[in-house]
């Protein structure tokens, strides 16, 4: 009788293994470190776990990158995808982008207005927006990225709401500080999701299962690697980097840098939309930064909702 009492304890304590709080943890790590050695491999090998982005962006990402690309080479590649092209024009007069408010129709002034890395910004933005929106994987993968849009849409409306009251405060001291630019760091800041979640649904194709909650959870702990990882094998700047790592190890000369943005910006939102996380999260400012995040957060919800959506149709993307 002991004997049989002691083999049915151990049998529950091997299962326990799957249910304990602290073995729970331990399991999630260990699905995590596997998640990450996919998505490091798949970008290592330059098999991005993407869904499909037009060729032509991809083109201009590899252009952008060569000192020997020139404005006709990038408006050669847009005239391969009228839909990109209609688009960049489009961008390149609207409110944001047209800082002279001198209007063009062809694509080679409009490329020398915006600059190549410009165009590759705002190219693969609107790739990653239709995708987000489009793509046909479960109907869970749906939900997370298409609320992955419309946060990513907020994010970078609302950097550009903090980078205007910057430049109303002190126009020369923050002169460097680019709305358009903030616009597509916002836009552009949870960009690694797309391989967080494509590995999940081909994971699960496999035959493999994997709790959503989980899942949920290894999307929140790996997106700030995944961007990194997608971010620099494109080509883009350590502003486009920090915002989406919410890190930086470099020494800035800058008084207020897009990660900075982008900090103010995420803890405005969660005021916004009233998200419990926000008592625990933490944003350091200076005191111009308070000033603009009280006058921003004490706006009411029609003005603020109005600035916002303002801003996304004045940006033409």
């Amino acid at each position: 009788m002991n004997n049989l009492h002691l083999k049915k304890a151990g049998q529950m304590n091997h299962l326990s293994f799957y249910w304990l709080p602290d073995n729970r943890e331990l399991l999630i790590q260990g699905i995590e470190g596997e998640f990450a050695q996919l998505v490091e491999r798949s970008i290592g090998t330059g098999k991005v776990t993407l869904p499909p982005i037009p060729d032509v962006v991809l083109k201009i990402q590899r252009l952008s990158s060569l000192e020997c690309t020139t404005i006709a080479d990038i408006a050669d590649c847009l005239l391969e995808d009228p839909g990109l092209a209609a688009i960049v024009i489009r961008v390149a007069n609207s409110v944001i982008f047209n800082r002279r408010n001198i209007t063009c129709t062809d694509l080679m002034t409009s490329v020398s207005r915006l600059g190549i890395a410009r165009v590759r910004d705002i190219v693969t933005a609107q790739a990653i927006e239709q995708l987000k929106r489009s793509v046909n994987l479960s109907s869970e993968c749906n939900r997370i990225l298409v609320s992955s849009a419309s946060y990513s849409r907020e994010l970078g409306a609302a950097m550009v709401m903090v980078v205007k009251s910057y430049k109303e405060e002190n126009p020369i001291q923050f002169k460097y500080l680019e709305e358009d630019k903030a616009l597509l760091v916002g836009l552009l800041a949870d960009i690694g999701l797309f391989c967080l979640v494509n590995e999940y649904y081909l994971y699960l194709e496999k035959g493999n299962y994997l709790n959503e909650d989980i899942a949920l959870q290894l999307f929140r702990a790996l997106c700030s690697m995944s961007s990194q990882l997608v971010l620099e094998s494109w080509g883009f700047d350590e502003d486009f980097v920090e915002a989406a790592t919410n890190s930086s190890d470099r020494m800035s000369d800058k008084k207020v840098s897009y990660l900075e943005i982008a900090r103010i910006s995420s803890h405005l939102l969660m005021f916004r939309n009233h998200e419990e996380e926000q008592d625990d999260h933490f944003v350091e400012v200076d005191v111009m930064g308070a000033d603009i995040l009280y006058k921003l957060s004490n706006l009411s919800d029609i003005e603020f909702k109005s600035q916002m959506d303002q801003i996304i149709s004045a940006s033409g993307l």
